[in-house]
C-alpha cells in the first residue's frame, strides 16, 4: 500500500464492531497506486490568501499550532494584487519554503456577461473572449516576472495556453498550473483531459463520492486537490472524518483546510480586511483539527516533505 503498511483506523470503528456495526473491510484494490515524486502521499493548502497581511497570519499561525504548510493559494486574481504586494507574498513563501499559487485573471463573475449570474451559470466562470483570455496570459508573465512559480486558472483554453508558453520557454519550466475548484471535473475522462492540457494539480469538487476517487486514479495520477471543509459557494461541505480515506483513495492529494459559514472575499480589498485576517486564522486552525483527525485514526504518517511542489511526470497533449 502506498499510504501505509498498515491501515487507517476508521472513525468509531472498535466501538462500532462491539455492537456488530463494523464496516466491511476495506477493498485493497481502491487503494490509490500513486505517489508524489518524494514518496508522501498528500500534502496541505491553505487557500484564499487574499494577500500580505493575510499571509503573515497564515505564516504566524502555522507554527503556533504545528500545522504544515506545502501551499498557499488566493483567489481575487493577480490583478488585484501591486507588484510590491505579490514581491512581499513570493518572499514570506520562500523564506518558509512555502509554495505560493496566485489566481490569473479576469473570469466570467467579473466582466460583462450576465450569464453567471443566471440560474443555469451560463459559460461557469470561463475566461470570456480574447481580451480575457489576453488579460489572464498578462498576469501569468507579470506574476512569473515577480518570482510566482504556480499560477491557479479557471478555463480550459487558459490551461493549454499557459502550458503552450511553458513548453515554450515563455514561461519557466518549473512553473506549476493548478486547475481551480470553480472548474474542477467530475468523472475520469475530465480528470484526464486536464492533465493532457497541462495541469499539475487539479481540484475536484468536494462533493465527489469515494468511489469516485478510486475511478479516477484509473486513469490518472496528476495529484488532486480537495477542500476537507468546502466554503459555502462550493456546498460548504465538510469531510474531516473521511480525511484518511481520501488519502487512501485520492494519494497523491492535496489537503486544503477550507471554511464554510464564511462570508465571501472575492475580489478582495481594504474594506473586507478583518474578514480575510479572521478567516485565514481559522482556516489554520481548522487544519490543526484536520491534522489532529488523522493522527488519531493512525493516518498522519507519509506527508510530503515541507518544501515539495513539483507533480513528477504528467502525461500531455502533443502540440506544435
Amino acid at each position: 500500500m502506498t499510504s501505509s503498511d498498515s491501515p487507517a483506523r476508521r472513525p468509531g470503528e472498535p466501538a462500532l464492531t462491539t455492537l456488530g456495526l463494523g464496516a466491511p473491510t476495506a477493498d485493497p484494490a481502491d487503494t490509490s497506486p500513486y505517489a508524489f515524486p518524494d514518496g508522501g502521499t498528500w500534502r496541505t493548502e491553505v487557500p484564499s490568501v487574499e494577500g500580505p497581511e493575510a499571509l503573515s497570519v497564515v505564516l504566524k499561525e502555522s507554527p503556533r499550532l504545528d500545522v504544515p504548510i506545502h501551499r498557499i493559494s488566493q483567489g481575487s486574481g493577480i490583478w488585484m494584487l501591486s507588484d510590491a504586494e505579490i514581491t512581499e507574498m513570493v518572499e514570506g513563501c520562500a523564506e518558509r519554503g512555502v509554495e505560493l499559487c496566485l489566481f490569473t485573471g479576469p473570469r466570467g463573475s467579473w466582466d460583462t456577461g450576465a450569464s453567471t449570474r443566471t440560474d443555469s451559470g451560463g459559460a461557469g466562470l470561463r475566461a470570456r473572449g480574447h481580451d480575457a483570455l489576453a488579460g489572464c496570459v498578462e498576469d501569468a508573465l507579470r506574476a512569473s516576472e515577480l518570482g510566482v512559480k504556480c499560477l491557479l486558472v479557471a478555463d480550459e483554453g487558459v490551461l493549454w495556453t499557459l502550458h503552450r508558453l511553458r513548453t515554450r520557454g515563455v514561461l519557466p519550466a518549473d512553473t506549476t498550473f493548478k486547475v481551480s475548484a470553480l472548474i474542477g471535473p467530475v468523472n475520469p475522462a475530465s480528470f484526464a483531459v486536464h492533465e493532457q492540457l497541462g495541469a499539475d494539480s487539479i481540484n475536484i469538487p468536494s462533493d465527489l463520492t469515494l468511489a469516485h476517487f478510486t475511478e479516477i486514479r484509473r486513469v490518472s495520477g496528476a495529484p488532486m486537490d480537495l477542500y476537507i471543509e468546502a466554503p459555502d459557494d462550493l456546498g460548504g461541505y465538510v469531510r474531516m472524518y473521511e480525511a484518511a480515506e481520501l488519502i487512501r483513495r485520492g494519494a497523491p492529494i492535496y489537503l486544503k483546510f477550507g471554511l464554510s459559514r464564511a462570508p465571501g472575499i472575492y475580489p478582495y480589498g481594504a474594506h473586507l480586511r478583518d474578514v480575510a485576517l479572521d478567516t485565514a486564522r481559522e482556516r489554520v486552525r481548522r487544519g490543526r483539527l484536520a491534522l489532529d483527525l488523522l493522527a488519531r485514526h493512525g493516518a498522519g504518517t507519509n506527508m510530503s516533505p515541507l518544501g515539495s511542489r513539483l507533480p513528477g511526470p504528467l502525461r500531455r497533449f502533443t502540440h506544435e
